[in-house]
């Protein structure tokens, strides 16, 4: 491993089509001259187009993973994807924040499959609020901001004083303007507009979008530059093919 590349590491679940998840992740973070760490949350049994089954990974393993990967490299960023419950997001961020507290985090909340299928439940929304102080960014859509913050779409301003994480809404389900994302910040509300491409629905885009901000900020950018530049690197992604299914490497 070249030790001029930062290190960056996606905690996500398996997805054996290459679409979302950790191979979705590393693939991205290889297009960001990173070197990629990947550690699962769970084994899943799907294609781009429909989801089967899940079998989620014993958290003990994965802080285990978390302890080992930390000891030996110095991560720059985190990308977290799906965990089943609240308990579970915690430990994970509670451990890196103990291991190393300059680390950033990325949070893509995937809450349900696009088939439908409910991966987390959020059992506590006090919790919630407490848990999201230990992470950087999250990146909900629509309906995953309406799930997690109830009411936010509707009182942006007023819940961005109660939620102490940057946000970044994605504007695939902009009621407004599709494609507009939302960048929510301390003092200030980033609007991200989507340029011209032609750009087509896929599998697992959320994981990719997630993934590059993620690196971008492993390669020292801010976080209004690195949710811009993950803009242009998922556009790209987006418009690659007219299936399901993109290419990462775009000439």
């Amino acid at each position: 491993m070249s030790a001029n590349r930062p290190f960056i590491l996606s905690i996500a679940g398996y997805d054996p089509s290459g679409g979302a998840g950790v191979l979705a992740d590393i693939k991205t973070f290889e297009q960001h001259s990173l070197t990629g760490l990947a550690i699962i949350t769970a084994n899943t049994i799907q294609t781009e187009n429909e989801f089967f089954d899940i079998q989620w990974i014993d958290l003990s393993y994965v802080i285990r993973s978390v302890e080992t990967l930390f000891e030996r490299y110095k991560i720059n960023a985190v990308k977290i994807g799906i965990v089943p419950n609240l308990h579970y997001l915690n430990r994970i961020l509670s451990t890196i924040k103990l291991l190393s507290p300059s680390t950033q985090i990325v949070w893509d909340p995937v809450l349900k499959s696009t088939t439908k299928f409910e991966f987390m439940s959020i059992e506590d929304r006090l919790d919630l609020n407490k848990i999201v102080s230990k992470i950087d960014l999250i990146t909900p859509n629509y309906n995953e901001i309406e799930l997690l913050f109830p009411g936010f779409t509707q009182h942006q301003l007023r819940m961005q004083n109660e939620v102490s994480s940057a946000i970044l809404l994605k504007g695939g389900h902009n009621p407004l303007a599709i494609g507009t994302d939302r960048l929510f910040l301390k003092d200030e509300i980033i609007d991200l507009l989507p340029s011209e491409k032609k750009c087509f629905e896929k599998h697992g885009s959320g994981c990719v979008l997630s993934a590059a901000i993620a690196s971008n900020l492993a390669l020292d950018q801010t976080l209004q530059e690195a949710c811009k530049n993950a803009k242009t690197y998922i556009e790209k992604y987006l418009s690659s093919t007219s299936t399901l299914t993109g290419y990462h490497y775009v000439p």
